[in-house]
This record gives structure tokens, sequence and C-alpha cells, in this order.
């Protein structure tokens, strides 16, 4: 075991791992050692500071859950834009789960938007399960806004997949697309262009969703 599992494993709350790896179907539970997230955020910002993390990054795969989710938050805290492409794309092939693939995005990228639309149009092209939900999720956290353009609705709801966390991915992508920019959102919903899990799958996520007015979630509730 080297040094910083032991630190980590000595942040270790028996309870929160099996819980949490309930969650996860796809991790091995003995991959997870149990630390929770604000601890572990916290354990991030004392660990940058080591000197070790170059070293620690190079170090792929890992092998506990908390390993991961410890270097998609050490990414998170690189201020060059450049630089932290260069590590999200040396670390995303090595992405095994939804929850270390939907850590916020760093954020060099909203100083980037342009670069980093190419870089997620790619990253939804690949063949690797979360490459492509990365991808997505960087669209449907930096693309909905001020950002927006009705092709990048098009070009996730495009995406045809045999993935659960793909398909997943889709669906909250609508569901934030609906409560975001409902005019040019709805129509896929309208006339189905969404696979038919993935169509229901966006409709329960937006009628969930505290940002979808009652009006419009009626109006979902009838299109399902």
């Amino acid at each position: 075991m080297t040094h910083l599992q032991e630190e980590l494993f000595k942040l270790q709350d028996i309870a929160y791992r099996d819980f949490h790896s309930s969650l996860m179907p796809g991790v091995d539970k003995e991959a997870v050692i149990g630390v929770r997230i604000p601890v572990l955020r916290k354990f991030a910002k004392e660990y940058a500071k080591s000197g070790e993390t170059e070293q620690f990054m190079r170090e792929l795969p890992h092998k506990y859950y908390e390993e991961n989710n410890l270097h998609m938050m050490i990414i998170g805290q690189i201020k060059d834009y450049d630089k932290c492409i260069e590590e999200i794309e040396r670390f995303l092939p090595y992405i095994n789960n939804w929850a270390t693939c939907d850590f916020p995005v760093p954020k060099c990228f909203n100083k980037n938007k342009e670069d980093i639309i190419a870089k997620a149009r790619k990253w939804i092209k690949s063949d690797r399960t979360y490459t492509i939900r990365y991808g997505m999720g960087v669209m449907m956290r930096l693309f909905l806004d001020e950002d927006f353009k009705e092709e990048y609705i098009q070009l996730v709801a495009g995406v045809k997949s045999e993935e659960y966390y793909v398909n997943m991915m889709i669906a909250w992508y609508m569901a934030t697309a609906l409560a975001k920019q409902w005019d040019a959102a709805i129509p896929y919903i309208q006339e189905h262009r969404l696979s038919e899990w993935v169509h229901r799958k966006s409709i329960q996520k937006a009628v969930e969703s505290y940002r979808i007015t009652p009006e419009q979630k009626e109006y979902l509730k009838g299109l399902r």
C-alpha cells in the first residue's frame, strides 16, 4: 500500500463506503475506501501542496475510487488551461464510474469557451462511455446559458448508445435544456426525436426539476 493510500484509509467511513458503493454497480466494493467528498476535498487541498501530485497523476490506472476522485479534484485546481486540458485528456480514458466523471468542470474552462466546445465535440464522438459522458457534462454546464446554440442540443440528442450512463446523461442534459432553453429543447420531446428510454427519462427528470414551471410539467406529462 502506498503512503497516499494509507492516508486515505485513515479517513475511511465504512458506513459511507457501503452506502456509496451500492450507487455504483459497476465498481468493485473493494475498490471503494469510503471517504466522504467534503473530507476528500479538504485532503486534496493539503495534498496539492505536497509536491507529490505530478507523480501521482502519472500512476495510472489508480487502484481506488477515492484516488480517481482525488485526481479529478487536483485537475480542478489547475489554473493554466493548456495544462488542465493535457491532464484531463490523459485521465479521461481511466475514469470508470459516473461519480468521478461528474465532478464540476475546472474553472479555467469558463475562460476558454471556444476551445473547450471543440474538445467537448471530440469527446462526445469517443467510443468510451465516460469520455462521452464527460463531454456532454461540459456542454450541459457551460453551454446552456449565454453561450447556447441550438446545434448543441442536436449534437447531444443525436448520440445513439446502448450504454446506461451515456443515455442517463443525455436525459439529464435534455431536462436541463428544457429548464434553460425550453423553446429549443421542447421539439425533441414533441417529435419523439430521442430513443424511447431517453425520451421518458428526460420527461421524468424535467418533471422532478424545480426549474420547470407547473404548466410546463403538466404539458410534459402529456407527452410521455
